[in-house]
């Protein structure tokens, strides 16, 4: 037996809106009786914290425990979940025969072709599609057991989704890198029901890469952000006096100590970019330092070095604990420089521009995420540059003291800087009414609804009004809400022109940290919250 997914066309990476096609290929060397074949697309985003030792949980209410000292506490999102039966189809139950008869497959090489479509929205925050994801879906669910109750397939169970405080946004991109603590995945999973109590199921998955679209961007202004820091140099010491005899004695005669010294230059840098301040993966950042003349000097600056990195913070949640991982990403680091800033001539209030071919032509580097709020994770940017100045070239060998040159470092910070990935969505995407990316709403977690037993009530917000419908992200069809295909609704203006928007073609290069089929590192999850 072997089981393999091979995807059509397959990008290096996927974004909104692309189609996610293939085959199973599945390879068997005697008959087997196959209950069914379910594709299920998914992304999830999840945590894990140990609980410090210091947090005092005695206050905590007898129903919802918290962990000791030391204890891991995870989280766990899923972000997409969709589902897809490829067998067996109608094609396969229309054609049942005295020779072939459906479940039954023959020796050989079969191919169930599957489809889906990424949406733009995380899923998990929609309370209509978990809770209609009770655990089993499909034909033997509770609706409809089919024969001996074998026919159905397993879903996830959403109930555990609604007990979980969500926020609704763009689907986050793949992120790792960081070993039992955050990850977020994607993957295509296949699985071979094959009914009977000793036999097993069959399972395969493969990861892929996911980049979200970017977020409309603002119109093009002449403003700019900016950090600015003054600083002056230090007056430098006299130099020495050298004694002289006279010619009558040992009488000394000194040179005038009085000596006019040049006076120290005053100069303010400023680090600017365009504002908003948004940098895009893997292309240059655009980024300006300009040097501006407080007084009035003969002397003469130099930028000696210069450094500019991107500061990613990774906001970590798991339930009450909390943590941020900061992770440095350095564009361009130089030393040696011989840069004159200006000329000693320029008047007071002047200012000179560095020239930028020390950063213009080094693109980010492909492992930087674009910024993203998720239910769990958050990531957000600072661009920090350090500027190295010195009064004087640093590698003067004059034998006067005074000429010895003099060094400072200034560190510059714009600490609001977001990271687009590059990926413009399509112009009727922008001016639908359905496409709202910033828009990161917080969810708090309702109560699960009771779908059985005594006292099972709808909740009243179904009641007094449908459930709203994503038009990019349907909500799933459980097992007592699966309209036949009759009675099927016919789909609205923004599903009709959902369906018809594709991908955009062009693209930045995207790695992530670590493969997309590389072994999970965090710590398995707990039952219940936990």
């Amino acid at each position: 037996m072997s089981i393999r997914i091979s995807l059509d066309n397959a990008p290096d990476f996927f974004t909104n809106l692309d189609f996610v096609s293939g085959r199973i290929l599945l390879g068997i060397n005697r008959p087997e009786n196959v209950g069914n074949i379910v594709v299920k697309l998914e992304g999830e985003a999840r945590t894990a914290l140990s609980a410090p030792e210091f947090v005092d949980y005695d206050r905590r209410r007898a129903s919802m425990p918290g962990p000791g000292s030391g204890d891991v506490v995870t989280e766990n999102h899923k972000l997409l979940y969709m589902v897809q039966q490829i067998y067996p189809d109608q094609r396969t139950l229309g054609s049942s025969s005295m020779n072939s008869m459906p479940g039954v497959l023959h020796p050989g090489q079969h191919e169930f072709p599957f489809k889906f479509k990424l949406p733009l929205n995380n899923i998990c925050g929609d309370t209509n599609a978990m809770a209609a994801l009770n655990g089993v879906g499909g034909v033997g669910g509770s609706s409809n057991q089919g024969l001996l109750g074998l026919g159905g397939y397993r879903t996830m169970d959403g109930t555990k989704q609604l007990m979980l405080q969500h926020v609704k946004t763009t689907l986050p991109p793949s992120l790792t890198g960081f070993p039992r603590e955050a990850e977020i995945r994607y993957y295509i999973k296949v699985t071979i029901q094959r009914p009977g109590f000793f036999k097993e199921n069959w399972r395969y998955q493969v990861g892929f890469k996911f980049l979200p679209v970017e977020p409309p961007r603002p119109p093009k202004t002449s403003q700019e952000a900016f950090a600015r820091r003054p600083f002056s140099f230090k007056p430098r010491s006299p130099a020495p006096i050298k004694p002289k005899r006279s010619f009558f004695g040992s009488k000394t005669n000194l040179e005038n100590a009085d000596e006019a010294q040049e006076k120290p230059p005053q100069i303010e840098m400023s680090a600017r970019l365009p504002f908003p301040s948004i940098l895009t993966c893997n292309q240059p950042v655009p980024l300006r330092l300009i040097a501006k003349k407080l007084e009035q000097s003969t002397a003469q600056i130099f930028v000696i070095s210069l450094e500019v990195a991107l500061i990613g913070f990774t906001s970590v949640r798991a339930h009450h604990l909390q943590n941020t991982e900061v992770t440095r990403w350095v564009v361009c680091s130089e030393s040696n420089l011989q840069i004159p800033v200006g000329k000693p001539a320029d008047a007071v209030d002047s200012e000179f521009v560095i020239p930028d071919g020390l950063w213009a032509n080094r693109p980010l580097p492909n492992t930087i995420a674009p910024s993203f709020t998720a239910c769990n994770l958050q990531r957000r940017y600072e661009l920090e540059v350090k500027i190295g100045l010195s009064w004087g070239l640093p590698n003067h060998k004059g034998k006067d003291v005074t000429m010895y040159p003099q060094t400072l470092y200034l560190p510059l910070k714009l600490s609001k800087v977001e990271v687009f990935s590059g990926i413009s969505p399509p112009s009727q995407l922008l001016d639908s009414s359905s496409y709202r990316p910033q828009q990161a709403t917080a969810q708090q977690p309702p109560l699960p609804p009771r779908t059985s037993g005594p006292g099972a009530t709808v909740p009243q917000q179904q009641q007094q009004q449908p459930p709203p419908a994503d038009a990019l992200y349907p909500p799933q069809l459980g097992p007592n809400n699966m309209p036949g295909h009759d009675d099927a609704p016919p789909p609205s203006y923004d599903e009709a022109m959902a369906q018809d928007l594709t991908a955009p073609v062009e693209r930045p290069a995207y790695s992530g940290v670590t493969a997309e089929n590389a072994p999970s590192s965090m710590p398995p999850e707990k039952s219940g919250l936990h």
